[in-house]
């Protein structure tokens, strides 16, 4: 499991888990990775910041919302109310889909690795790593550009599917 994010044309960290994510790990991950990115990006003069998650069970249980609640309170940011049903108006997943395609054009023999589990794991992860700090601006740009395209295909089709 990878969990990433960004905000603007700035990309923030890439975070490899192993196991299943429940509420303790996922505030941990946001305790260690998040806050440290939105206080370098207030840091940097950012404003009116806003975290988007989806409503995996983790991201929304009442220890989690609680967290939030305190972490808001003391980082300055806030967190958008998410529509059920709705992974494909998430940016990021179009990201991860970038990540994929850059993976296997820059290293076509990922799918067939030999190895260890554990080896196989640890070359994964210097090759995503690799490819994530060399994703672009501009490819940042267009996605947060096609937002307000995203949203008006999900009021059109009045909650169902896009073609995002």
């Amino acid at each position: 499991m990878i969990w990433g994010c960004f905000a603007g044309t700035k990309l923030g960290p890439i975070v490899f888990i192993d196991g299943r994510v429940n509420s303790n790990v996922y505030i941990a991950l946001l305790c260690n990775y998040l806050l440290p990115f939105i206080d370098a990006l207030v840091a940097d003069g950012a404003s009116n910041i806003i975290f988007q998650q989806d409503n995996v069970s983790s991201h929304t249980s009442k220890k989690t919302r609680e967290w939030f609640r305190n972490a808001i309170e003391e980082h300055g940011f806030t967190v958008m109310d998410w529509p059920p049903n709705s992974p494909d108006m998430n940016p990021i997943e179009h990201l991860w889909a970038c990540l994929k395609n850059e993976l296997h054009r820059r290293y076509p023999d990922t799918k067939t690795l030999y190895g260890s589990p554990e080896t196989i794991r640890k070359m994964l992860r210097l090759r995503l790593l690799e490819v994530w700090w060399d994703i672009g601006e501009q490819v940042l740009d267009r996605l947060v550009e096609s937002m307000p395209h995203r949203v008006q295909a999900l009021l059109e089709a009045e909650g169902w599917y896009t073609t995002y």
